[in-house]
C-alpha cells in the first residue's frame, strides 16, 4: 500500500515540478512575491459552522514533524538552506498555536511514511495525496491544501470561458494519462483533445497558441504563469475544479492512528490559523499566483 502512494505521488510530483531553478532563487521569488499578492484567490478548506475543541497534549512534548524538502512551493530549501514551505511553516504556525516544542527534520520523500510508522517522527507535512489506503494505515487531519485542476489560455486570444458549450471544438491540451485527460474526456465530448506526454510540453503548444486551452494541475500552472518561461503570455480561466473522484480529496497532517489527541489538537490548531489570518498570510508568502 505505502509502494502504491510513493509511486502515485512520484508521478504527480514528476508532472507539475517547475523547470529547474537554484532552490534559492525560487525561495527569493516567492519571498518578494508577497508584495505583488493584491487580489490573490486564497481558498477556504474549514467549516465556519465547525466549532473544534483543542484536546490537552501534555506541554512537555516535543512534536517531530518530517518533511521531504524538494516539491516548491509546500516544501523547499529556504535561502538559508532550512526546510520551508506552505506545509512547513503551517507545521511550525500549528505549534506555536498550541504552544508546543516541534522539531522539523528532512528525510527522502519515499521513506517518510515508514519513518512515521516506525515512530522516528510524529507528523507527516508533506504533500502526499489523501487516499483511503492512506486513512487505513493512518490518521489524517482535515485538508490544509487541495491541488485544483484549471483552464489556462493565452492571454491575448479572448476565449470564452470554459464550459460545455464554450469548449465544443476546441483544442484542448492536457498531459496524457493523467485525471485531467479523463475529466475532459467525461465532460467536454465535443472537444478535440490533444495529449502531450509532460505538462511543460503541453504549457509550450499554449504558449505558441497550438492550442486554444490547457487543462492541468492548477500548482504546475500557477508556478509557470507567474514565471519567466511563461513571459507573461498566459492566465487562469474558468475554475478551479476540485471534484474528488478525478482530483483527489488534498492534503493533510498525517499521523499515527494510536496518536488521535495530536491529530485532533492538530485540526484544532489549522482552524485557529485559519480564523486568525495566519493561513492568508502563510498562503500569500508562497502563491503569488494562486491555483485557486
Amino acid at each position: 500500500m505505502v509502494q502504491n502512494i510513493v509511486t502515485l505521488v512520484a508521478c504527480f510530483r514528476h508532472k507539475i515540478k517547475p523547470s529547474r531553478l537554484g532552490w534559492s532563487a525560487l525561495s527569493l521569488f516567492l519571498l518578494l512575491g508577497t508584495a505583488q499578492a493584491q487580489g490573490v484567490a486564497i481558498p477556504n478548506f474549514w467549516d465556519p459552522r465547525a466549532q473544534l475543541e483543542r484536546p490537552e497534549l501534555p506541554a512537555t512534548r516535543t512534536i517531530r514533524f518530517l518533511v521531504d524538502d524538494d516539491f516548491p512551493p509546500l516544501h523547499f530549501p529556504g535561502l538559508d538552506g532550512n526546510p520551508t514551505g506552505l506545509s512547513v511553516e503551517l507545521a511550525r504556525a500549528a505549534c506555536e498555536r498550541l504552544t508546543l516544542t516541534c522539531t522539523v527534520q528532512v528525510r527522502r520523500f519515499d521513506t517518510l511514511l515508514d519513518a512515521l510508522s516506525e515512530r522516528q517522527g510524529d507528523v507527516v507535512a508533506a504533500a502526499i495525496p489523501v487516499t483511503a489506503d492512506l486513512r487505513q494505515r493512518f490518521a489524517v487531519t482535515s485538508p490544509y491544501f487541495k491541488i485544483p485542476a484549471r483552464f489556462a489560455v493565452r492571454r491575448d486570444r479572448n476565449q470564452p470561458s470554459p464550459d460545455a458549450k464554450a469548449l465544443s471544438g476546441k483544442n484542448i491540451g492536457v498531459v496524457q494519462g493523467t485525471a485531467h485527460e479523463a475529466f475532459v474526456k467525461a465532460f467536454v465530448p465535443g472537444a478535440a483533445l490533444k495529449p502531450y506526454p509532460e505538462l511543460v510540453a503541453a504549457q509550450t503548444a499554449l504558449k505558441a497558441g497550438e492550442i486554444d486551452y490547457l487543462f492541468a494541475d492548477g500548482l504546475g500552472l500557477a508556478l509557470w504563469i507567474g514565471g519567466e518561461e511563461a513571459g507573461g503570455c498566459c492566465d487562469f480561466s474558468g475554475g478551479p475544479y476540485l471534484e474528488s473522484r478525478f482530483f483527489g480529496e488534498g492534503i493533510g497532517f498525517i499521523t499515527r492512528t494510536d496518536d488521535e489527541a495530536l491529530r485532533r489538537a492538530l485540526d484544532f490548531a489549522l482552524q485557529q490559523l485559519w480564523k486568525e489570518g495566519k493561513y492568508a498570510e502563510l498562503y500569500l508568502r508562497f502563491f503569488p499566483v494562486s491555483p485557486f
